[in-house]
């Protein structure tokens, strides 16, 4: 897959079909749109690509209070990627764009460089000047161009459409095994482990310490069964996410208790999953109830593991 991330580098492709949408949590729905997107273009010889942007809308349209993103780029992109796209279409979402009429928008972009002949996009996917483009202007300027529109309506999961909108809620309310049935996998946080204040390792279950990433949407305080995956390895864990509340004042952070790991990862990169939440922070009385509660967590979360044979 080739990706560009301006539209200054596309030149001189070939005709393409082209899935439309921000697919900022690239869920299951997006991945239909995409995949049909694929499989059309490998029925009629064409291209396959994707056209989004590297940064949510909500940074230019509401800079003060931006939407928490549910995935990082490069995990965008590595999704897209194993879905098969021939083309990765990342640009900035800018100014400029945003005071693109609709019908500028199809023709400098989708038609002069993207040279579409079939777009993909779902019932709401809007774009151009103050979100005034929709799939019926795209139908209209397809019929003046000869391009052809496939617009899917509402994918639903259990009678529920599934939206970015929808996982977000999910995760802010620590549902996490919903979140991965609309999502499609479960949802991560990655980040460099650094150093915390050791306390884990001096009762016996040290942890990996990450900083919340504050453009991230993160779930409740709280603990978690995690997988922890590390150097490419996916390894089964507890996880906490808070603020220590026994032991002083702290940021909220995530701590991951990896089972039979036992190596300094200083400094290296992580990525947490989060399958199941089995309670909320909570302060204790002092360090050895903390303590005996940490064991217990950590039973509950082998017995998940193990149950599944990952310990």
């Amino acid at each position: 897959m080739k990706v560009f991330e301006s539209l200054e580098e596309i030149k001189n492709i070939e005709d393409t079909v082209v899935a439309l949408g921000n697919f900022d949590g690239v869920h299951l729905g997006h991945q239909e749109i995409i995949n049909r997107t694929v499989r059309s273009a490998e029925a009629a010889g064409l291209a396959s690509a994707v056209f989004t942007f590297s940064n949510h809308t909500s940074t230019v349209l509401n800079a003060a209070n931006p939407v928490k993103n549910i995935l990082y780029l490069s995990e965008k992109e590595r999704i897209i990627r194993e879905l098969g796209v021939d083309y990765l279409i990342s640009i900035p979402f800018t100014q400029e764009i945003l005071n693109l009429t609709p019908e500028d928008f199809i023709k400098t972009i989708l038609v002069d460089k993207l040279h579409i002949r079939e777009a993909y996009c779902g019932f709401n996917y809007s774009f151009g000047r103050k979100a005034s483009g929709t799939p019926e202007i795209l139908m209209h300027e397809g019929l003046k161009y000869g391009f052809g529109i496939h617009v899917q309506e509402p994918f639903m999961i259990d009678g529920v459409i599934v939206s970015s909108t929808y996982i977000r809620e999910l995760i802010q309310e620590g549902k996490m095994e919903e979140c991965t049935k609309f999502l499609g996998r479960p949802y991560s946080i990655s980040g460099e482990v650094i150093l915390g204040n050791q306390l884990g390792r001096k009762i016996g279950f040290p942890t990996c310490n990450v900083t919340i990433d504050e453009t991230m949407i993160t779930p409740p305080n709280g603990v978690y069964i995690t997988c922890c995956t590390h150097d490419g390895v996916r390894y089964p864990a507890v996880t906490n996410v808070g603020n220590k509340p026994t032991i002083g004042e702290y940021g909220k952070n995530i701590e991951t208790h990896i089972f039979n790991f036992n190596r300094d990862i200083y400094g290296d990169s992580v990525s947490v999953e989060f399958i199941r939440r089995t309670r909320p922070e909570k302060k204790f009385d002092g360090i050895e109830s903390l303590k005996k509660q940490i064991e217990s967590d950590c039973i509950t979360a082998r017995v998940y593991h193990r149950e599944r044979g990952a310990l």
